[in-house]
Order: structure tokens, then C-alpha cells, then sequence
């Protein structure tokens, strides 16, 4: 999946805000890694501003071998808070989608 505009920002934070009140969401690249090779992520989310991109370059490759849908968005400090922590996160994993389940279906299509 490839990086749309603001909206679709707003849209993914949105879906990680629903999982992580309904469903479970992994927090952290070490985290988000155990999830893609166990299988059991449904979407991972890796923001654009990560310093060095070293840290998230292993996921994209990660998600596509395993046949997971990957998302990318602007702001470590949004994707942190949309997970629900006061501080900043590389990535995060949704392990089980709660009522996110029909976004991230809409969003995999697009």
C-alpha cells in the first residue's frame, strides 16, 4: 500500500485508534517484527519520520513476504498517541482488529 494523502493519515490513525479500543495493537518496531514473523498481524503501520530509516526498512519487505497489508504515515508522534501512548513509536502491529475490521478490508482494497 502506498502513501496517499492527509486523509488517508487521518483514516489509518483512525483504524489503529478502533483496534487498539476493540481489538489488540503491538507497539514498538521489536513488537511489530515478532507480529509480522509470527503471522499474526492483520496491518502494520510504520511512520515516514523514523531517524535512521534503518530502524523500519526490514518491515515493508517483512509484510510483503508474509502477505501482510503495510501502511505508512507522517508522524511518529501520532501514530504513538492513535496507539494510545504519550510518547512517539516507529510502528505498530494490529493483532486483532476488534471493530476495525471492515477499515482495514476497505483500506487492503485501495
Amino acid at each position: 500500500m502506498k502513501r496517499g494523502d492527509e486523509m488517508d493519515d487521518d483514516k489509518i490513525l483512525h483504524i489503529v485508534e478502533i483496534a487498539r479500543n476493540t481489538g489488540k495493537v503491538k507497539i514498538g518496531t521489536n513488537e511489530t517484527t515478532k507480529a509480522i514473523e509470527r503471522g499474526i498481524a492483520k496491518l502494520v503501520v510504520a511512520a515516514e519520520d523514523v531517524s535512521p530509516q534503518e530502524v523500519i526498512l526490514h518491515l515493508a519487505p517483512l509484510c510483503n513476504e508474509k502477505k501482510i497489508p503495510y501502511a505508512n504515515v507522517k508522524s511518529k508522534q501520532e501514530l504513538g498517541r492513535a496507539a494510545g501512548i504519550d510518547v512517539p513509536t516507529a510502528s505498530i502491529a494490529i493483532t486483532q482488529e476488534g471493530d476495525a475490521k471492515k477499515d482495514i478490508e476497505e483500506l487492503v482494497k485501495k
